[in-house]
């Protein structure tokens, strides 16, 4: 595998994180995310920042456009009031569709800004597409068999599973499921920001080819998004999986970041 600008930059980003750092729990598009944040750099001004907390309200009602209803989320997440989080809070619990990821992020925001306020010390808010939970991440892994057109029988799959789920306990993660298909087999797991990625999986798939050899030395790991697998197959058709740090992508917001 060609792991190495991946580790880099998970190294870069563990190297600069202070202790106290919150990560975002939801599955959120990171094409979502990437607009979250343009936007907020180009909306935030003072004038704005004061029309948009006074009519707040206008998140609860229907006529109001998407696009206005994006721009107050947006707005008021950056203002250091507990009635502004409350409102994105509420917000977040009545909508749906995309406009429901926005206000998780803009909820996200606001409460990192408020314990930021009331701790007096940096906070860093890590997302990425597939989410996670406390200090762990949600990544999706795909393991392809050594025979691209056929599945894994069931020695093999119990063998595949029961691997990782040894891998996953000795490193404090969690298993959330795994599928088998023609050609390889998928999981979603969660594992702790500072875990060794590539030795928890290389060992998944040497302790599997101890018993028949059926897994590929290369895999596909990512916590962007699910892959289809269309998705997968085209991967794996141009080689992609030896392109170990390309399937990654997250984002780190710190309080300091916006204007």
């Amino acid at each position: 595998m060609k792991e190495k600008k991946f580790y880099k930059n998970i190294q870069k980003v563990l190297d600069g994180l202070p202790e106290n750092f919150s990560i975002l729990e939801e599955q959120i598009d990171i094409e979502v995310q990437m607009k979250y944040f343009d936007f907020a750099r180009k909306l935030r001004t003072a004038g704005r920042a004061s029309d948009c907390f006074e009519h707040r309200d206008e998140l609860f009602l229907e006529k109001v456009s998407f696009d206005r209803k994006r721009e107050i989320l947006i707005t008021i997440a950056a203002i250091d009031d507990v009635k502004a989080f409350r409102t994105i809070e509420r917000f977040v619990k009545e909508s749906s569709g995309e406009i429901y990821q926005w206000a998780v992020l803009a909820m996200q925001e606001s409460r990192m800004l408020l314990q930021s306020s009331l701790l007096d010390e940096q906070q860093v808010f890590i997302s990425t597409g597939l989410g996670g939970k406390g200090q762990k991440l949600r990544y999706y892994v795909v393991f392809i068999n050594r025979k691209p057109d056929g599945m894994l029988n069931r020695t093999q799959q119990k063998l595949l599973k029961d691997e990782l789920l040894t891998e996953l306990k000795s490193n404090d993660g969690e298993f959330e499921t795994i599928d088998f298909t023609e050609g390889f087999s998928t999981a979603l797991v969660m594992l702790p920001l500072q875990t060794d990625l590539k030795n928890v999986f290389r060992n998944i798939i040497e302790e599997c080819n101890q018993y028949g050899d059926f897994l590929n030395d290369d895999m596909i790991l990512t916590n962007v998004k699910l892959l289809s697998r269309t998705e997968i197959t085209e991967m794996l058709h141009s080689g992609q999986v030896s392109d170990f740090d390309d399937a990654e992508e997250w984002n780190e917001m710190d309080d300091d970041d916006e204007d």
